[in-house]
């Protein structure tokens, strides 16, 4: 199986689906636009697979676990992105999501040995296994990514900020690894906390959610169901950090109204779409759940690595 591909098409069909106050299909932001989410998706696509390609050699013995280069795999990836397209920082949450998830793949690929889906046990357990053995270079590497990416939302953390240019030289003399420091920032970062925790929205959540909805609506209406499920139950810490705690609290509230008039099921649920959509748009992106999106895709991801084909 081509894992790279796999997780191309996550990227592809989590930017196609009209989620509101996001860049989609069918609207952008100022400076963002689809297209760039699409050149995106391309740009890291080998990146993605020489991660996958890391995994089957850790499964066959000539590279030690330690030596997966986490870090390097989302420098290398964001640098790929920044390349291939202008709108600036497009999906760097999704490949921090994606790379342990692509070393996994691998490894649990070149175990089972099947074209046709992946043991999501095995897989989650890889996974984990691929997070708690990265270094203090992998921690290095990724604040270099964030260097390249240039995210907004990008607050002073308790310690080792990235902002604070005496953090690389710490990581590397406390030896501090990447999962040490995305423990720090897990209570304030969903994307640090699904690595440190072992991704428990997207693979406890958001995959069961998108399982049902698929079965009961067109893949559209279940991505966008599923999106608007996790940012009900979570308060988009993207938003928090930009527009604070209580204004992501209040947009989790206004998720949960939309689904419950059934999203984008209902045609009273599509209206409401529509204008939670404006309401977000409001404010330009600071009230962009950019965040959920990105467990969206990496939800996604597990989709198509398990079969899932549009």
């Amino acid at each position: 199986m081509n894992i790279g591909r796999c997780l191309q098409l996550a990227i592809l069909l989590e930017v196609s689906t009209d989620k509101p106050g996001n860049v989609s299909f069918v609207s952008g932001f100022e400076g963002t636009c689809k297209e760039q989410f699409l050149a995106s998706a391309i740009a890291a696509g080998p990146v993605f697979q020489d991660a996958a390609k890391r995994g089957v050699q850790i499964f066959c013995g000539e590279r030690v676990i330690n030596d997966a280069g986490l870090g390097e795999l989302v420098k290398l990836g964001v640098k790929e992105v920044m390349c291939w397209q202008r709108g600036g920082n497009t999906i760097l949450g999704t490949v921090m999501l994606f790379m342990p998830i692509a070393v996994a793949a691998g490894m649990t690929f070149a175990k089972e040995c099947c074209g046709s889906g992946v043991d999501l046990k095995f897989l989650r357990r890889n996974i984990n296994d691929v997070i708690y053995a990265s270094t203090a270079m992998d921690a290095v590497y990724l604040y270099e990514a964030i260097d390249l990416a240039m995210p907004n939302g990008l607050n002073q953390a308790p310690d080792f900020s990235v902002n604070d240019p005496c953090s690389k030289q710490r990581l590397i003399s406390e030896n501090v690894t990447l999962s040490q420091v995305f423990n720090i920032a897990k209570d304030y970062d969903d994307i640090c906390s699904e690595w440190v925790r072992n991704y428990p929205i997207t693979f406890d959540e958001a995959y069961p959610y998108l399982m049902e909805q698929m079965v009961k609506v067109d893949q559209n209406a279940a991505v966008t169901n599923t999106f608007l499920k996790i940012l009900a139950s979570h308060p988009d810490t993207f938003i928090a950090r930009k527009a604070g705690l209580e204004k992501a609290k209040e947009i989790s509230v206004e998720a949960k109204h939309v689904l419950e008039l059934g999203g984008a099921a209902t045609v009273e649920g599509k209206v409401a779409i529509k204008k939670f959509d404006s309401q977000l748009r409001e404010a330009g992106n600071h009230y962009n759940p950019g965040t959920t999106a990105d467990i969206i895709a990496a939800t996604l991801a597990l989709c198509t690595l398990n079969g899932y084909r549009p």
